[in-house]
């Protein structure tokens, strides 16, 4: 019931000017398919409960804007099944999502993916960009997403985490060959790029509020670069979203899962609200 309510005032959102977009940024922790999760904390009960929990985050988020997010960009997506049990399984089947997504070589099996509304952005390609080691060899990581629409290109990042020693060189070849990309893009005649997502860098170091609360210490890793647009960014901290930290005080995001024990929450990521405006 709460849902349905919540949807239809989503509905009844006033138009907001064609020449804006909102996209809404979120690594959504291990949304996995529990009919292959190997971990074996998923149930079909604990799935469908997190659909729930991220339809209505989207939701919520469309109330407090005033629409409903143009695109959706996901991160940390384990299979299409869970993006289509996403969509079809609650409120969010009334409304006009479409989804792009690829399987990448990451060797835990999750990917990134966009949900884009097709009233608002006309899909004219996508593509998986693979990132590559010095030898050429493709790396088993997540691939960057590309979305180009009629005017604008979206870019959806996981980039490599910083498990490891030797991690930081994973990064940097993630972080160059989204440039690159971008470049390629522009040189194609696509000016207006937005990339987002997860960076696993916190290279946003203005005093902004986190994403990701990391032994007591709040980052900011989730965001986004763009070209030739005009961008307002604000991190969605609601209070639906956290819970508190008995560790180090204050809040935090509550996870789904603490190690194997599910502890009910979505993600230990805060989504980003990102709204663009072309440059004049």
């Amino acid at each position: 019931m709460e849902l349905a309510m919540i949807l239809l005032a989503a509905l009844s959102l006033r138009v907001q000017p064609s020449d804006s977009l909102l996209i809404v940024s979120w690594n959504v922790e291990n949304f996995l398919d529990y009919r292959t999760d190997t971990s074996g904390r998923y149930t079909a009960g604990r799935f469908y409960t997190k659909c729930n929990a991220i339809a209505k985050t989207l939701l919520l988020i469309s109330e407090q804007c005033g629409r409903l997010p143009d695109a959706v960009a996901l991160t940390e997506v384990g299979d299409r099944f869970v993006l289509e049990r996403l969509l079809h399984s609650t409120p969010l089947r009334k409304l006009d999502y479409s989804i792009v997504h690829y399987d990448s070589p990451d060797r835990r099996g999750i990917d990134c993916a966009l949900l884009y509304r097709r009233s608002s952005l006309r899909l004219q390609w996508s593509e998986p960009k693979h990132l590559t080691d010095s030898s050429g060899a493709i790396m088993s990581t997540r691939d960057i997403l590309v979305a180009r629409f009629d005017s604008l290109a979206i870019l959806v990042n996981h980039h490599p985490s910083k498990v490891g020693e030797d991690s930081q060189w994973r990064r940097d070849v993630a972080m160059r060959r989204m440039h690159e990309v971008m470049d390629s893009l522009g040189a194609a005649g696509c000016r207006r790029i937005i990339s987002v997502g997860d960076f696993n860098d916190d290279v946003w170091r203005d005093g902004s509020p986190g994403t990701i609360k990391y032994n007591g210490q709040w980052e900011k890793i989730d965001g986004y670069f763009a070209r030739e647009l005009i961008v307002n960014e604000r991190v969605f901290d609601s209070p639906v979203l956290s819970e508190r930290d008995r560790s180090f005080g204050g809040l935090k995001p509550r996870r789904a899962f603490q190690g194997p024990r599910w502890n009910g929450g979505v993600s230990d990521h805060y989504p980003v609200i990102i709204w663009i405006k072309a440059a004049r």
